[in-house]
């Protein structure tokens, strides 16, 4: 049986925000594991969590650049948020998506791709270099319309086009482009804010969906409910999940109140002078997905006296 650290407790408690001693039970019941650990919190009815939160560890910034019909957002990492603040790191950061609006989102071949007499990977060896901190380009994404507008927005701006989270939302349509990129930029921060996986149920990655699918399913069984009404049960709980991950049946966060945001698009059409279509989102958040490396200072100081 795997050793339950308190770190492990403490991690699942702030993941799912359920009492330490429950936490505890659950990874005991699972063998320490922290997503098993999560879906037997929720079948007890004791969390809503649907996946690990999971802090984030890595610095730097994120950045995002439009232009009419296409946009990209790039993520680039250093190794602590002083880096982020430093004006070169910054250039970089805004030279790098400039290059990637031109080049595509293939990280690699924007590493290749040419600035002044070297190449993106050689700017980013040289701010190594002179900066005295690791530092990588870690992912980028593109989206294009044939007509319409690629709208973006960064939240917790450091500088214009660089912050701690980058959004980017295409829309495709033939009406004005100024009002439809007023209208993108309202989609991106609600986006920003709302965090939907999906555009639509149809987007949703199978895996996910069955896994609610189970775990719900788990239970109302567990509650004592019959089988022949557990399944009625499930879909319209898959319903509810549906407008708590897809974008266009999120509740708009700019209406009071929390009308659908395809709702919300329909009704900008007249507005805008013609049909209005989502085609696609992306949304970075910095760090996300790696683990951050943590230490006992306390503990490191003592080892390097020699105490115990």
């Amino acid at each position: 049986m795997a050793t339950i650290t308190a770190a492990m407790v403490k991690e699942l408690r702030e993941t799912t925000g359920v009492g330490m001693m429950d936490c505890k039970q659950a990874l005991n019941e699972n063998d320490g594991n922290l997503e098993a650990a999560i879906d037997w919190l929720r079948k007890k009815g004791l969390s809503k969590a649907a996946k690990k939160a999971g802090r984030v560890a890595a610095e730097g910034l994120i950045g995002a650049v439009t232009d009419g019909t296409k946009g990209v957002v790039i993520e680039v990492n250093s190794e602590t948020d002083f880096v982020a603040r430093n004006e070169q790191f910054q250039g970089l950061v805004k030279m790098i998506a400039q290059v990637a609006l031109k080049v595509g989102a293939d990280v690699d071949a924007i590493n290749a791709a040419p600035v002044g007499s070297s190449t993106v990977a050689g700017a980013i060896s040289d701010a190594i270099a002179t900066i005295g901190e690791n530092m990588t380009l870690r992912r980028a994404a593109s989206l294009e319309v044939t007509q319409g507008v690629v709208a973006n927005y960064i939240h917790g701006a450091v500088i214009d086009g660089a912050g701690k989270m980058g959004v980017i939302v295409a829309l495709e349509s033939t009406g004005k482009t100024d009002e439809l990129a007023a209208l993108g930029r309202q989609l991106a921060m609600h986006v920003a804010a709302a965090n939907p996986q999906a555009l639509d149920p149809a987007g949703l990655d199978p895996a996910v969906v069955q896994r609610e699918r189970e775990v719900m399913a788990d239970k109302y069984r567990q509650q004592g409910k019959p089988e022949n009404m557990i399944e009625k049960i499930v879909e319209n709980g898959l319903k509810t999940y549906h407008k708590e991950v897809c974008l266009l049946e999120q509740a708009y966060i700019h209406d009071e109140k929390g009308k659908p945001v395809g709702q919300a698009v329909k009704e900008a059409e007249g507005k805008v002078g013609g049909p209005i279509k989502i085609t696609g989102f992306v949304r970075y958040a910095l760090g996300e997905g790696i683990e951050k490396q943590t230490s006992d200072f306390a503990a490191e100081v003592a080892a390097a006296s020699g105490q115990k």
